[in-house]
């Protein structure tokens, strides 16, 4: 293979500029292509990953999908709070059952697990595959993120989710066309701050 003849100016602008932007921000109904989603979850698939044990797993929601994951989630929300005893809230059941209808598409991340690779390498590489689809889903100017709500982190979904032993679902990924052409500005820590040399 010849060696790519990569734009280091345009690798640099799209890795500074990408962004997260939330639900206050996307455009409803007004649905993304899914041609592009399935070029972001084909650049999901180039991320580095140990071994190639390629841990990520993905399942895109999108249509009436969207409706059927929001209902499951503020159904399960609402079970939650009644067998575990701890308060229901009608504005979370609310913003569970209404939040993901507002996205274009979302995408469920997970990990699944190889024996003998440290847990570690592969949540950087599910990790990793993921800021490949914000880095794509930046590029075509669109609003997305990445969020760890809802089921993320509930027993009960891990079966509903297929996951297994040290399976883990990681969050969810949520796409749709910007309300605003206004693109939100970055905010980092000088780099003097967080980096050391060591020259001698």
């Amino acid at each position: 293979m010849q060696k790519p003849d990569f734009n280091i100016e345009e690798v640099n602008k799209i890795i500074r500029g990408r962004r997260s932007m939330f639900a206050a921000q996307f455009k409803e109904n007004d649905p993304v292509d899914d041609a592009i989603i399935e070029e972001l979850l084909e650049n999901a698939r180039w991320a580095p990953t140990h071994k190639l044990t390629q841990p990520w797993r993905f399942i895109v929601y999108t249509g009436d999908g969207l409706k059927k994951f929001a209902d499951y989630q503020a159904d399960m929300y609402k079970l939650r709070a009644e067998k575990n005893g701890t308060p229901f809230l009608e504005a979370t059941f609310q913003k569970f059952k209404q939040g993901p209808l507002k996205a274009s598409h979302m995408i469920a991340i997970m990990l699944k697990r190889s024996e003998g690779i440290p847990l570690m390498e592969e949540i950087a590489a599910v990790s990793m595959a993921v800021q490949n689809m914000y880095l794509t889903a930046s590029a075509h100017g669109l609003a997305a993120y990445w969020g760890t709500g809802g089921p993320t982190f509930w027993q009960e979904a891990r079966e509903d989710f297929g996951l297994e032993g040290e399976d883990a679902l990681m969050g969810f990924f949520y796409v749709a066309k910007p309300a605003s052409d206004s693109w939100p500005e970055g905010k980092r820590d000088n780099m003097e701050e967080k980096v050391a040399w060591i020259r001698e």
